[in-house]
C-alpha cells in the first residue's frame, strides 16, 4: 500500500471540488434540479458527515459512528458559502489526519464499517471511490450551471493531442497524473 499515492489521489479530488466551487456564484451552490435531487451544498454536507464518521478514530472505532445523522446530511442545512467551505475543509482535515496516522504496522488492522470488516486498503478504496462519485456530481452540476462559461478542470476539449504530446515529450517519468493539469 502506497500511502503517498493515496494521499495524492484524495488531494486531487479535493482540488477538483475546490476548482468547481471557485467557478460558481453563491446561489449556484444551492441550486437543485428538482426537490429529489441534491444541491452542491447537500453533497458537501453529506461528504462532511461521511468523512467525520469514517475517519475519526479510523483504526479503532467503527466507521459508522453513533453520533452521525446520515439522513440530516441530505437536508438543506448549509446556508452560506462560508459554511460550505468550513464543512468541506473540516472533512478533508479529518481524512488527511487519519491517513497521516497510518503506518505499515497498521496495514493488517481490520477496519469496521457498520460491523463489516475491511482491510485498511479496502476501507481507503471504499472512501476514495465514494468521494470521487460525489465530487463528479459536484463537477457535473457546476458544468451544467456554467455552460459555455465553464473552465475545464483537466484536459480541455480538443486539446488531448497537444496534452499527450507534451507528456510524451518528457519521456518516461515519475509523478502523479494530475501534476501537469491546471
Amino acid at each position: 500500500m502506497n500511502l503517498k499515492s493515496i494521499v495524492k489521489q484524495f488531494e486531487y479530488y479535493q482540488s477538483v471540488g475546490e476548482k468547481t466551487f471557485g467557478q460558481l456564484d453563491d446561489k449556484d451552490l444551492f441550486w437543485q434540479y428538482n426537490e429529489q435531487s441534491n444541491s452542491i451544498a447537500i453533497i458537501v454536507n453529506h461528504l462532511w458527515g461521511n468523512m467525520l464518521s469514517r475517519w475519526t478514530d479510523f483504526l479503532t472505532a467503527d466507521g459508522e459512528k453513533e453520533w452521525r445523522n446520515r439522513d440530516l446530511e441530505f437536508e438543506n442545512v448549509i446556508k452560506t458559502r462560508e459554511e460550505l467551505i468550513a464543512k468541506w475543509n473540516e472533512g478533508w482535515e479529518c481524512l488527511f489526519s487519519a491517513l497521516n496516522s497510518i503506518n505499515e504496522d497498521d496495514f493488517d488492522t481490520k477496519i469496521y464499517i457498520r460491523n463489516q470488516a475491511h482491510s485498511v486498503m479496502e476501507a481507503v478504496n471504499r472512501q476514495l471511490a465514494h468521494y470521487a462519485y460525489h465530487i463528479g456530481q459536484i463537477v457535473y452540476i457546476g458544468r451544467m450551471l456554467k455552460a459555455d462559461e465553464w473552465k475545464c478542470l483537466t484536459i480541455p476539449k480538443g486539446k488531448s493531442e497537444q496534452f499527450n504530446q507534451e507528456k510524451f515529450r518528457k519521456g518516461k517519468h515519475l509523478g502523479h497524473f494530475s501534476d501537469d493539469l491546471k
